[in-house]
């Protein structure tokens, strides 16, 4: 199973992106989805997950409100589409998969891991 994380860039403070995540060579309805991400000089933190449905979600507090993530199970991708975004949301981003059924802020419940995409936030 591979993932493959897109959609980074650079954007303004108050600006919007759109990550996606496919997932390739597994059953991917079989995984909840989660992303995270690494500021520099910063440890990977949870940002967002949801279940294997797509009708349950959890977001980390700096970027509820703000964040929202989804997922095509007939595509074998999940998405994060941000909004509002601040120069703090400056990382490279992560999508994990977890074989389970609910989301999970768990780092470890997370099997399966992409190589990242950047997003950059000027001020």
């Amino acid at each position: 199973v591979q993932l493959q994380a897109s959609g980074g860039g650079l954007a303004q403070a108050g600006g919007s992106l759109t990550l996606s995540c496919v997932v390739s060579g597994g059953p991917f309805s079989n995984y909840a989805m989660g992303w995270y991400r690494q500021p520099p000089g910063r440890g990977r933190e949870f940002v967002a997950s949801i279940n294997k449905f797509g009708d349950s979600s959890w977001y980390s507090d700096s970027v509820k409100g703000r964040f929202t993530i989804s997922r095509d199970n007939a595509k074998n991708t999940v998405y994060l589409q941000m909004t509002n975004l601040k120069p703090d949301d400056t990382a490279r981003y992560y999508c994990g998969a977890a074989p389970r059924t609910g989301y999970t802020n768990y780092e470890k419940h997370y099997k399966l891991w992409g190589p990242g995409t950047l997003v950059t936030v000027s001020s």
